[in-house]
């Protein structure tokens, strides 16, 4: 598979560029230096002034014209509406430094070709977990400050993968066997809170970052799913309808930190 890109805009965007192509390289993907050898073009788009929004919107639209097939990323893929309503065409539209989601959407529309007699890595990545289960993260850090916890400082507040690539993750160690998924995180009551419950697309669909979704489409996978470090906020509710139906195995983790109320206090 080959891809094209066009980075516009600063440095810190042309880094971007490079941890895109640096993730899509390793996993086998040919970089195309013209429209027509590739099998889909990445647009990083610039918006911090008008004229660089209208120079992305250009760089979009010719990219269309010339190959057809359009992933756009960076700082104007937060004005999606804007991109949408001069390009429906686009495929997916991420904003920056939101390198998963940008990997995701290639795989959507080039997926990769992962050759075992060639690849150095399997496809699933390296684990350190027996072959039957292995650990799913689906985020980073914690937005609570609880007075007994040191989490927060070190490894900062909650940052949530895109749902597309949780279940791409997924997806992929299901089909190298493991049979059992245990979802872990910091807070994962607390999944996509931070990203507002973005969408992203996998498999040509739009799926919600957050704990009751995500929780129903890895049950579809064919895999047990184990639920850890779930608090009770009021919507982890929902989760047990998806155990009476055997989505989801009938287990929470839920931590227990301390039985005193000035301890347990935020």
């Amino acid at each position: 598979p080959t891809i094209g890109l066009v980075s516009l805009g600063c440095p810190k965007a042309l880094v971007d560029s490079e941890r895109i192509l640096t993730q899509l390289r390793a996993e086998g993907y040919v970089i195309s230096p013209d429209y027509e050898g590739a099998d889909a073009v990445i647009v990083n788009t610039c918006g911090f002034l008008d004229s660089a929004k209208a120079e992305s919107l250009a760089a979009i639209g010719e990219a269309i014209k010339e190959n057809g097939k359009v992933i756009v990323t960076g700082c104007m893929g937060k004005d999606a509406d804007t991109i949408r309503a001069a390009h429906p065409q686009v495929l997916a539209i991420t904003g920056p430094q939101q390198y998963e989601a940008v990997v995701g959407a290639v795989h959507d529309a080039v997926p990769p070709a992962h050759d075992p007699k060639f690849d150095l890595v399997p496809d699933q990545g390296l684990r350190l977990t027996p072959r039957h289960y292995a650990y799913l993260k689906i985020s980073e850090g914690c937005n609570n400050r609880c007075s007994f916890c040191i989490i927060p400082s070190l490894r900062g507040d909650l940052v949530s993968r895109p749902m597309a690539s949780v279940l791409y993750e997924a997806e992929r160690l299901v089909k190298s066997g493991t049979k059992e998924l245990l979802v872990i995180s910091q807070d994962t009551s607390a999944y996509g809170m931070d990203i507002k419950y973005a969408d992203s697309k996998y498999r040509g669909r739009e799926v919600r970052a957050k704990f009751i979704d995500m929780a129903r489409e890895l049950g579809d996978l064919g895999a047990w799913v184990r639920l850890h470090y779930v608090y009770p906020y009021p919507h982890v509710d929902d989760v047990i309808e998806l155990m009476a139906d055997g989505k989801v195995l009938p287990y929470l983790d839920i931590p227990f930190q301390h039985a005193a109320p000035g301890v347990l206090k935020n």
